[in-house]
């Protein structure tokens, strides 16, 4: 293994607790159980949970997975664990109002999606992936009685998020509780030594701390890291607002995603998904401010940097490549998808079949916003026709293209 100092400065990279007095704390913790596990030979057990709230790991995801895989670079044991259980209440850290609850059904066909992607960021070999409901579900009334004997209710009602909702006479429900609880019991179950998570997450992560101790175990050190912005550069990177970029997208759309984010959203790309280290970051942001270096060439940096780490670098020189043909030039793209139109179909339908939207709400939603074009023309209504009478070309945003044949 490396140097201690050597860890620790890798390791602390980025992370954010919004106190110094904690983040001090945890780097002496983290310091001293690198030093005992170096003695014992031994790794650390490092884990950061997610909820399969959604079919697909965006990049939002990968800012935790990214500080866990310098762990297991490190040497250290790396444990990725679905929230198969708690996903049926949600995380309620970062709500004004309460999660729609899941089904165990909805959930088990998310957690298979989950499970997939992982390995886009994680050593395949070296991963231990867990899920929670195998110590969750079969927990009983007196066993949760136990658990929740170690935390009170003012404790839940100083949280952030609880505490808004509480001081607006909004509804906190009682089930939105037991989410920190059984993330704390997580911990326990896994004997970990570090959890990793977002800046939100660290009331959870803290919960985690006191119930291992109150069990017998050695309280876990807490790392969280920063949120990532979506691409429209304001709210929290998430599925369901439209603002994300998946794992798993092709080079090109995961291109020109990242070519889409506001100019003040690129620091945050750079610190949180970029390969860049600190102070190349900070040379790119000069050159930015003495003019020297336009935005739009440093994000083509950032944008080809990144689809090198989840595709490689000739797909990303391809994706630059489209996006400076299609984009800067205004040509269409030389190969886009065919999908043979046997019949006329709605548009509402048509996009749903051809993969340009997830649902026919997102369809919809697409068409009142004007983000969908028939050969360059705006699609007005939900209710129009296409007709299989000649090639067409079907648009959604400025970078999805299919050609109807």
């Amino acid at each position: 293994m490396k140097p201690i100092d050597e860890q620790i400065a890798i390791l602390m990279r980025g992370v954010e607790f919004g106190d110094e007095q904690i983040k001090q704390v945890m780097e002496r913790e983290l310091r001293e159980r690198l030093q005992e596990a170096q003695h014992e030979e031994r790794p650390l057990r490092v884990y950061c949970g997610f909820d399969p709230t959604t079919s697909q790991l965006t990049l939002g995801h990968t800012v935790p997975m990214r500080k866990l895989r310098q762990f297991q670079e490190l040497g250290h044991q790396a444990i990725f664990l679905i929230g198969s259980f708690t996903a049926l209440i949600g995380d309620p850290s970062d709500r004004n109002s309460p999660r729609p609850q899941q089904t165990i059904e909805e959930v088990a066909k998310k957690s298979k999606g989950y499970a997939n992607q992982t390995f886009k960021i994680l050593d395949a070999d070296k991963t231990e992936v867990r899920y929670n409901a195998d110590w969750l579900a079969p927990l009983t009334f007196a066993d949760l009685i136990r658990l929740a004997s170690h935390f009170t209710v003012q404790q839940f009602l100083a949280r952030e998020s609880f505490a808004k909702r509480h001081a607006k006479g909004d509804p906190i429900w009682l089930h939105e509780f037991f989410y920190a609880l059984m993330q704390a019991y997580d911990a326990v179950m896994l004997e970990t030594d570090v959890q990793i998570g977002g800046t939100e997450q660290l009331f959870n992560l803290m919960a985690g701390r006191k119930l291992q101790e109150a069990l017998g175990q050695r309280p876990q050190i807490c790392l969280t890291l920063p949120i990532l912005v979506g691409t429209d550069g304001y709210q929290r990177m998430g599925q369901s607002l439209g603002n994300y970029i998946g794992v798993d997208e092709p080079p090109e759309e995961m291109y020109g995603k990242v070519m889409s984010i506001p100019d003040h959203a690129m620091r945050n790309y750079f610190d949180l998904l970029s390969s860049f280290e600190p102070a190349q970051i900070a040379d790119i942001e000069q050159r930015i401010a003495t003019e020297s270096l336009h935005p739009m060439d440093a994000k083509m940096m950032l944008a080809r940097d990144i689809v090198t780490i989840y595709h490689d670098a000739e797909a990303a020189a391809r994706a630059e490549a489209h996006f400076q043909r299609v984009f800067q030039k205004r040509e269409l793209p030389r190969e886009m998808p065919a999908h043979k139109l046997a019949a006329p179909q709605n548009i509402v339908d048509l996009l749903v079949e051809v993969g340009l939207a997830p649902s026919k709400s997102q369809a919809r939603r697409l068409i009142v916003q004007g983000g969908v074009r028939l050969d360059g023309n705006k699609v007005e209504s939900i209710e129009e026709t296409v007709t299989p009478d000649r090639e067409t070309i079907l648009q959604v945003g400025k970078r999805r293209f299919v050609r109807l044949v």
